[in-house]
């Protein structure tokens, strides 16, 4: 679908095999998958034997797809006691959410921090790609996989300079206050939304609540949107920031963008249908352009609403997508987009 709109598609496991053709990278993606210390001394070694003897694409699989213990032939204690269909090396099956493992803001990109430990081996893979792939050879990276928890999934662009971060299940204040720190040194933005978001499976990032399908619109959880709120930070003396007082959100982001409302697409769904959609990621679209957005076939209300208020809708198929609970949006992470046309 992306393609058919003249977008270039870059897959993860394609740049990652790339990037693992420098050694220097090859080396690093080894020791980086065997620090578990569940491993023990005799199976790193071998691990580490048996993963650097790997062609890059045999590599990229197995960091991907994992390794189980009855693929490879190892001696010693810790294979011993492990079923044969246990995994020495943990599949990543969470991989297809590249909106998480990285962001970029400009011309910047930041490797972000994954608070849930089945997943936080998915951003040494992305920064893997950022520094050894050709193409992202000057490319300036920011924040990092060992730093405060900031998920991809938590951070909307609301306009040039003004950003919005979720702080919920996976993000934590410290994370957007490292991550606003950076931006606001590096002018990136001189406007960042701390936005508290409930703590359950549902609402786990603010792209699953709240997604931009226009310059100056939203598309939101209609259970949510008028409670929520957001916390305006902004550059202070020093390292710090200054902390605005709570806010309902619609309204400091449109203070932040300079326009006069931020207009909210009231999808006018009753409360459960609203929470099945939301279930099945009805307000999680990816807007490939202004007024044109991607979303789920199956969220018939939620894209009909979209419609009526002027937004083109993209539908795709995602019956088994959805079962990892994230759309469009979590499935993609924008590198370079053209400039909005001005006037």
């Amino acid at each position: 679908m992306l393609r058919s709109r003249g977008v270039e598609v870059l897959y993860l496991g394609e740049l990652l095999t790339e990037a693992l053709a420098d050694s220097a990278a090859r080396e690093r993606a080894v020791v980086l998958t065997t620090t578990d210390l569940k491993l023990g001394g005799q199976l790193r070694r071998q691990l580490q034997r048996h993963l650097g003897s790997l062609s890059p694409d045999e590599l990229a699989s197995v960091l991907m797809a994992g390794l189980r213990n009855d693929e490879v032939r190892f001696s010693g204690l810790v294979t011993a006691l492990l079923s044969f269909d246990d995994f020495l090396i943990d599949p990543l099956p969470n991989l297809l959410f590249t909106r998480d493992s990285s962001v970029w803001v400009r011309d910047r990109v930041t490797i972000t921090s994954l608070a849930m430990p089945a997943r936080r081996r998915e951003t040494q893979l992305t920064e893997l790609i950022y520094e050894f792939h050709p193409r992202f050879a000057s490319v300036q990276r920011i924040h990092g996989w060992d730093r405060e928890h900031l998920e991809g999934g938590d951070v909307l662009a609301l306009a040039d300079g003004v950003l919005a971060v979720g702080v919920g299940e996976r993000t934590t204040a410290a994370g957007v206050e490292g991550f606003a720190r950076t931006a606001f040194d590096l002018e990136l933005a001189h406007t960042v939304l701390a936005v508290p978001i409930d703590q359950n499976r549902a609402t786990m990032h603010l792209d699953t609540i709240c997604t931009m399908v226009d310059i100056d619109a939203v598309v939101m959880y209609p259970n949510v949107a008028h409670r929520l709120a957001a916390y305006t930070v902004r550059p202070g003396e020093g390292a710090d920031v200054v902390i605005g007082p709570k806010q309902p959100f619609l309204e400091a982001a449109a203070q932040a963008m300079g326009i006069e409302q931020l207009r909210l697409i009231d999808t006018g769904l009753d409360p459960i249908t609203a929470e099945r959609e939301q279930w099945d990621d009805g307000n999680n679209t990816l807007a490939i352009e202004p007024k044109v957005a991607v979303a789920y076939e199956r969220n018939l209300e939620t894209n009909e609403r979209l419609e009526e208020a002027g937004i083109e809708v993209i539908p795709i198929a995602g019956s088994e997508l959805g079962s990892g609970r994230g759309g469009p949006r979590c499935m993609s992470c924008p590198i370079s987009r053209d400039p909005l046309p001005t006037g």
